[in-house]
C-alpha cells in the first residue's frame, strides 16, 4: 500500500516551516498517543504515521531529498528502512518536541520508556560526486568505488573495549543513561531530567579502552561500495545509499552516502528533461531535393525522410528515443528532437556559381511574400 503524503500526514503545506511542522506533528501526537487509546490498532498506526512523517520533515536533508525523490528519497533512513518505525523509536523522539521533561499526562509511560532505549550514535553521511555520461543515464549503472571513511575497528569489532574486557555499568546514572535532579520550584517540586554527562547517556562506561581505537569503536578505513544509479537521473540529483557511510561509534547506526549527480556534457545531444535534441546539417540540395539520413540515437542509429523543399529550423521528432522518466516520476521515453539546419557553401568553384547565377532569379529560389511571412512567425518565437 502507498505511503500518504508526508505534508498531508501532518495537515500542513509544502512550505511550512520547521516550527509549524513541529506543532502539528506534536498535536498528532497527542491525539493518538497510545497510553490514551489503549487497544486501539487504528490510533496506533496513526500515531506511528505521523512519527514517520515528522522525522523527516523535521530534517533539512531528508526533507529535501523527500521533495526532490519522494519517499524512495528517503528509503532506509530516519530508522524505517521502509518498514516504519517501531515505538521505541517514536518515544526516543520526544525528547524534541516536550524538552526532554517526561510526557506527562499519560501516566509517566513516556519517561520509563525513553529510560530504557539506550541511544546509538549515528555515523555522519558522506557526500560524493559522481559524472555519468548520457549513456549510462539512459540506462542505468552500477560503479564500484572506493570510499575512504570511517569503519568499524577490527580489533574490538566495534565496542571500544579493550580484548578480554567489557563494559561496566556507569556507576552516576546506573545504567538508565540519564540523571533526574528534583529542584523546588514557584510552583512545587519540579524533575528534570538530562543525559548522564559520565556515559554521555549510554549507560554504561568503558574502564580499559581498545588501543586501536582509543575506545571509540571506529578508525579510518576504506570500502569498496557498489553504487546503483537509476535510469534517467539528472544534473545535481542526489542519490541516498543507506548504511554505507562512516560506521557509528560503539557499534551505531552507519550513516549513508549521498551521491550527487553530474551530467556530462554530450558531443552530440542536448538534454531537454527527458527529450534529446539533435542538430541535423544539411546541404542545400538534401534540403531543396530532399533525401533520406541517418541520425544518431542513443542505442544506434535512425533513418529518416527529409521531405523536398525542408526549410531550417523544421523539427522532427522520433518518439520514445529520448531518456527514459526516472522511476516513480512519470512513465516511457522522452523523444529524439531533430533540428534541421541547412549549411550554406562558405566557397564555390567557378562552375558551381554559374550554375547558381543561372537560378537565382528563379522565382522558385526567391522566397515569397507568405514565407517570408512565415519564417518570421518563427523567428519572434524565440523571443516569447
Amino acid at each position: 500500500m502507498p505511503k500518504r503524503d508526508y505534508y498531508e500526514v501532518l495537515g500542513v503545506a509544502k512550505n511550512a516551516t520547521e516550527e509549524e511542522i513541529k506543532i502539528a506533528y506534536k498535536k498528532l501526537a497527542i491525539k493518538y498517543h497510545p497510553d490514551r487509546n489503549p487497544d486501539n490498532k487504528e490510533a496506533e498506526e496513526k500515531f506511528k504515521e505521523a512519527a514517520e512523517a515528522y522525522d523527516v520533515l523535521h530534517d533539512a536533508n531528508k526533507r529535501a531529498r523527500y521533495d526532490q525523490f519522494g519517499p524512495e528519497g528517503v528509503n532506509g533512513n530516519a530508522g524505517f528502512g521502509g518498514q516504519g518505525m517501531n515505538m521505541d523509536d517514536i518515544f526516543s523522539m520526544f525528547g524534541d518536541i516536550f524538552g526532554g521533561h517526561g510526557f506527562s499526562g499519560f501516566g509517566g509511560n513516556y519517561s520509563n520508556r525513553a529510560q530504557t532505549n539506550q541511544p546509538q550514535f549515528r555515523g555522519s553521511d558522506l557526500r560524493i560526486r559522481m559524472k555519468l555520461t548520457l549513456q549510462e543515464i539512459s540506462t542505468g549503472v552500477t560503479k564500484k568505488i572506493k570510499v575512504k571513511k570511517y569503519i568499524v575497528c577490527p580489533d574490538c569489532h566495534g565496542s571500544g573495549c579493550e580484548k578480554g574486557s567489557q563494559k561496566t555499568t556507569c556507576p552516576d546514572c546506573h545504567g538508565t543513561g540519564y540523571i533526574n535532579k528534583v529542584r523546588q520550584s514557584l510552583f512545587g517540586m519540579m524533575q528534570t531530567q538530562s543525559v548522564c554527562p559520565t556515559c554521555h547517556g549510554e549507560g554504561q562506561i568503558i574502564k580499559n579502552k581498545c588501543p586501536h581505537c582509543q575506545g571509540e569503536g571506529v578508525v579510518r578505513g576504506e570500502e569498496i561500495v557498489d553504487i546503483n544509479i537509476p535510469a534517467g537521473v539528472g544534473d545535481n540529483m542526489i542519490i541516498n545509499i543507506p548504511g554505507k557511510g562512516n560506521a557509528g561509534r560503539h557499534n551505531g547506526i552507519p550513516g549513508d552516502i549521498q551521491v550527487i549527480i553530474e551530467e556530462q556534457e554530450d558531443k552530440t545531444f542536448i538534454r531537454d528533461d527527458n527529450d534529446l535534441i539533435y542538430n541535423l546539417l544539411l546541404s542545400v540540395p538534401q534540403a531543396t531535393l530532399g533525401d533520406t539520413v541517418t541520425v544518431p540515437t542513443l542505442d544506434g542509429k535512425a533513418r529518416i525522410k527529409i521531405e523536398p523543399g525542408t526549410q531550417p529550423g523544421k523539427v522532427l521528432r522520433l518518439r520514445g528515443k529520448g531518456l527514459p522518466a526516472i522511476k516513480g516520476y512519470g512513465s516511457g521515453n522522452g523523444d529524439l528532437v531533430v533540428k534541421i539546419s541547412v549549411y550554406i557553401p562558405e566557397k564555390l568553384s567557378a562552375e558551381e556559381k554559374k550554375h547558381f547565377e543561372a537560378i537565382k532569379a528563379n522565382e522558385n529560389i526567391v522566397p515569397n511574400e507568405s514565407l517570408r511571412t512565415k519564417i518570421f512567425q518563427k523567428f519572434k518565437t524565440f523571443f516569447d
